[in-house]
Order: C-alpha cells, then structure tokens, then sequence
C-alpha cells in the first residue's frame, strides 16, 4: 500500500514546474514535501488528485493508477480556503462527506466528534465566513479526513494556527499514522518537520534535490555542530578564534557553531574546561533541516515570482478529465 510518485515532468508553457520528480511514501507514514514558494510542491499535490495530468511520469497507490482510483482514496487540505462562507459549519462537512459517499447520520456523529476534539463544539451552527482564519483551517482538515481516506494530502496544514491549535492538529496527524494512513503534508516551517516526518523530499525549481530518512538526510551532509553552554554571564567571543569553528548562532541558551571536519568536536568541550568554565550543555549534532534546506535552496530565486504566477496558473486549471 505505497504511494509512488515515479518522474513526474509538467510544464506550464515555457516554465516546467516538474522535472522528474519521484518519491515514494508507505502506509503509516508521515512524509513531509519542502520547497521554496513555487517551487513545485502544489503541482504535485494536483498531480497525485488527478486534477492536473503531467506531461509524463505517473502515480500509483498500491499499484493502482490515480486516474483509476476513487476519489475516496484521497484526502486533501489545501493551502488556500475553500470553504463556503455563508453556510453553516456541521451542513458543510456534512455535504463534504456525504460527495464521498458518506451516509448522512455517520457524517454527522463524525463531524461532532471532531469538533468536539478541536474545542469547537459551540461552532457547529456558526456561519464559516464568523470563523478566525485558524478555526477555518480546522474545519478544512475535518472536511479533509471525513471520509476516512488512504492518503491524506496537506499543503501548509498549519498556516493560521496558535500553539495550542498547531498541537492539536499534530496530534491528529500522529492518530491518523497509526492507523496505517500515508501522510504528506508541505510546510516552511522546519521545526515541524523534524517533530512529526519519518523522511522528506526537498524540492527547488521542479527538481528533488535531496530525499531520504530524516536521519539519514541530516547524517548524510557530513556537517557537524556543536552546542554549547556555560553557567554564568560568561561571553564566549573566544569560540570564534578557535581553529576550524565557525559561530553559526549565538543564543542565550546555547551557542551552536559549525565544526571543520578536520577538526575534534571535543576540543571545544576541553577548552572551556581549561578556562575553568561550568559547562551546563555540550552536544554534538547533525545539521537541521532548516540548514539543509538552505544549504540545498539557498534565497529565493531571481524568478520566484514567475515560478509563483506558474503555481497560481495550476491551481485554477481546470480538472484532468475522469
């Protein structure tokens, strides 16, 4: 039951906003997508619904052609809202459901249930248009998930959201996991990312440029950082004058540096021994994702902006026809 995603290429008149993408993403796992604005993500997303056609390349689900599957078989969270204002919160996920072939009593005790886990239960009878735009992104995800399907799409699941809301929201996505659902969802924000993904695919200008396990991603860079901190007000300017260190983030909780790799991690835990320094925190890690992703991205590209018209341009295509 493996989603593939196997060379996808698709072009928007001169600008190809996929070029070969390819990954593969199994059940009860959560997958998460990366890129820059425009950088291909939402096509692809489109791509796996059947909604655009790629010019070639292909998805399959358990070996099945998406062009052959239900439509049941996907779940999908879109970045923008694609609610309807002046109808009321339970009889839209109601209609949700029920054009997923959902009896009517089953999507209501369902959608009652979700309120009632996302601290909304009072909202049932509330217009969507009354909604802040975080409550809004929780009814779009219930709307998402309704039907119960075998892969859930999700793109910039946590736009809008307060710390409480983003959590709750992961722990939906970690129940879902559990019960064998395969997840993908993009996001900017990485911290997220190391939290609730097994593995990730980052993609720049249609292109995946790095793909793998989490760990194995981070691992494989063969970059190494140290975090470091002492008890006290003690400055540690002399960090920068260390052979083959590099201050990347100088913090009051810590400060991390970059290691040459001809260098000894330990040396530094040494030296602020010998300045006769408490040292409260040394660890020796990977890079983040977050340094990754700009190591592989780097700023935004000079045509983002006509990458991000392409993206917009996708979004209102019309259907692939069924």
């Amino acid at each position: 039951m493996t989603l593939v995603i196997d060379s996808l290429v698709k072009t928007f008149g001169t600008v190809r906003a996929l070029d070969g993408v390819s990954f593969s993403v199994g059940p009860g796992e959560v997958f998460g997508f990366l890129g820059a604005n425009g950088a291909g993500k939402t096509t692809t997303m489109r791509v796996c619904l059947d909604v655009l056609r790629p010019d070639s390349g292909s998805v399959t689900w358990n070996g099945v052609s998406n062009t052959e599957l239900p439509r049941r078989t996907w779940g999908y969270l879109p970045e923008e809202r694609g609610l309807y204002g002046k109808m009321r919160v339970l009889d839209q996920l109601v209609f949700f459901a029920r054009l997923r072939g959902v009896a009517a009593d089953a999507a209501t005790r369902t959608v009652l249930e979700w309120l009632e886990r996302f601290r909304i239960p009072d909202y049932r009878d509330r217009r969507a248009e009354e909604l802040s735009k975080g409550n809004q992104q929780k009814i779009q995800f219930i709307a998402a998930i309704l039907h119960d399907p075998d892969v859930l799409l999700m793109d910039e699941p946590f736009t809008g959201l307060d710390p409480v809301n983003v959590a709750l929201l992961k722990d939906a996505f970690l129940e879902m996991r559990d019960r064998g659902k395969t997840l993908v969802f993009s996001t900017h924000q990485m911290d997220t990312v190391e939290e609730l993904a097994e593995s990730i695919a980052i993609v720049d200008r249609g292109r995946i440029v790095v793909a793998g396990p989490v760990r194995e991603v981070r691992a494989s860079t063969g970059r190494v950082f140290v975090h470091l901190a002492v008890a006290g007000d003690t400055e540690l300017a002399w960090l920068a004058d260390l052979p083959g260190v590099s201050v990347t983030r100088p913090g009051q909780d810590y400060t991390e540096m970059e290691v040459a790799r001809d260098r000894d991690p330990e040396t530094i835990l040494r030296e602020a021994l010998d300045r006769g320094l408490r040292v409260t925190t040394f660890q020796i890690a990977d890079p983040t994702i977050e340094q990754i992703f700009l190591e592989h991205v780097g700023p935004p590209p000079a045509d983002e902006r006509h990458l991000a018209a392409v993206a917009a341009v996708a979004a209102v295509a019309p259907a692939a026809p069924r």
